[in-house]
């Protein structure tokens, strides 16, 4: 553990990019097997020991550091885990120890609801402060590190001399702790057979379209849609979804499991059909009322029924299309949709356009019909993993706006730990009430954030645990993507993809928007 937690130290304090590859390439060819693997899974988040949470951490403490101290402690650390591994008192008598990470991952995988707080106090009691942190981070997950799943596969891939691709595609297909990936990429062993497999290709993404016109006879339009990016494979007699990042959501959309029999692999957008749209895609907001369920009963499938927008074709049967141009498996797309289940798949329309001016209009009008704006395809372009430049663009509709005013903030996570950076913002009814409309910790300057954090410690009215209720003075203009009735809000709206635009100090915080504004923006 100490090794790991050496690495962890590292991460922490490096914002160089290189240095992180560095760093990770230089552990995984010191570390032998599976420890290296653990560490690989602990560092993309693919680790889950269901018996171990963050409440389970807290509980825990209180049996061993006084309540108030950990809570004094807690505001200012900022971070459970590292909350934790500070103050855990020393075991007297008991001579610390350093295990290796693959006993931590078979304790903690043994551990139940009954058992989990024996067994991690068991493990904070033998390691030292920097071994408890790593272990409690493996343990309940969001290491905060600045290690993205792509690049820690990109340090893999840099480890042992391998292509990104490979390790992209293989990564998705095996499980913790990856032995079979390390025998493929050090030892020169065989290439993993996937073949019977439903396994995750990464996908092709797009950069956003600036302005620059294209030449539009070499691009196809098609409309970005509102929902989530899907994968769906069928292979082997087998079928699996899989989110955006790879994650296997299949038990989320078991109609879209079921109905998917065909061998192949889709790229689409999962929505939900709106009963009052005349059987077409719902707002976002319905679409999250299915998301993250572990299980879906028969009424929600029935008020909130899934489908598949689908627009493109990864493979064909046996038939890998991802290297053929898009114009081709489009033509191929075209005959594989209509073989498959009509209320769970339909096909992403290509747009005709004569010229950019058309386009524009096409994409300002696009919020009317609950659609995020356009997509640009190059025809000739393959289907390649990862952003690659000059072949596909999104060119989403303008973002709203809404001058809003700060009520509450809260402490962030990482290097933020020390901030107030997150923040939550209302507008007024017409009675002159502020309720609550959403919550932002993005969009502001590293300089912002510092006048942010200064206005909270000047203005703080009350303290609720971590969070802090702020004078009702500054205005924060608000940019999101859309706006949706919510139930579970006392505003009864929830916006999409709030962030920070702007710092209004030149706005009296009576002249924000209304709650009857943003109404109105409702798509």
């Amino acid at each position: 553990m100490r090794r790991f937690a050496a690495l962890i130290d590292s991460l922490v304090y490096t914002r160089s990019r290189n240095a992180k590859l560095a760093a990770i390439s230089a552990y995984l060819r010191a570390t032998p097997d599976p420890d290296r693997g653990w560490a690989l899974a602990a560092l993309t988040d693919s680790l889950d020991f269901p018996a171990v949470k963050s409440a389970t951490i807290r509980n825990l403490a209180g049996t061993r550091i006084d309540p108030e101290l950990f809570r004094l402690s807690r505001h200012h650390v900022g971070d459970t885990a590292e909350t934790v591994a500070l103050v855990w008192p020393e075991a007297e008598g008991r001579e610390q120890s350093d295990p290796n990470i693959d006993e931590v991952v078979q304790a903690l995988s043994a551990a139940n609801r009954a058992t989990a707080p024996d067994i991690v106090a068991s493990l904070l009691d033998s390691l030292d402060s920097n071994s408890r942190y790593a272990m409690l981070k493996l343990a309940v997950g969001g290491m905060r590190v600045g290690v993205s799943a792509r690049l820690a596969k990109t340090a893999f891939a840099q480890a042992f001399d391998v292509a990104l691709d490979d390790v992209e595609e293989l990564w998705h297909a095996l499980d913790p702790p990856y032995e079979a990936l390390f025998q493929w990429a050090e030892k020169g062993g065989e290439r993993p057979d996937l073949s019977a497999t439903p396994f995750f290709r990464p996908f092709m993404l797009s950069h956003p379209f600036e302005g620059d016109h294209l030449d539009l006879d070499q691009y196809a339009v098609e409309w970005k849609w509102d929902g989530i990016r899907v994968q769906a494979v069928h292979l082997g007699g087998e079928t699996r979804l899989y989110s955006r990042g790879g994650d296997d959501i299949s038990a989320s959309f078991p109609d879209i499991v079921e109905a998917f029999d065909r061998d192949g692999v889709i790229d689409g957008e999962l929505l939900v059909r709106g009963t009052d749209q005349g059987g077409e895609a719902a707002s976002f907001n319905a679409l999250q009322k299915r998301l993250g369920r572990k299980t879906v009963s028969k009424k929600m499938r029935q008020e909130f029924p899934a489908f598949v927008r689908v627009y493109d074709l990864l493979m064909d049967g046996e038939d890998d299309l991802r290297l053929s141009p898009w114009h081709e498996r489009r033509q191929r797309l075209e005959s594989f949709v209509p073989t498959l289940n009509a209320d769970h798949f339909d096909l992403s329309a290509v747009v005709d356009v004569d010229d950019f001016a058309a386009l524009e209009v096409m994409r300002a009008g696009a919020r009317d019909a609950a659609i995020e704006g356009v997509m640009l395809k190059r025809r000739e372009s393959p289907y390649l993993a990862g952003r690659v430049t000059g072949h596909w663009y999104k060119w989403k509709r303008d973002p709203l706006n809404a001058d809003c005013v700060m009520m509450y903030a809260q402490r962030g996570n990482g290097r933020r730990a020390s901030f107030y950076s997150d923040y939550t913002f209302g507008c007024w009814t017409q009675d002159g009430e502020l309720l609550p409309v959403g919550k932002a910790y993005s969009g502001f300057t590293d300089e912002e954030l510092k006048w942010l954090d200064r206005f909270v410690r000047q203005n703080t009215l009350n303290r609720f645990g971590p969070v802090r209720e702020v004078k009702k003075s500054l205005v924060l203009e608000v940019a999101f993507d859309s706006i949706h009735k919510s139930k579970r809000h006392k505003s009864g709206l929830a916006m999409r993809f709030p962030r920070i635009h702007r710092i209004r100090k030149d706005k009296p915080a009576e002249e924000a928007d209304r709650i009857a504004t943003l109404q109105a923006m409702i798509g």
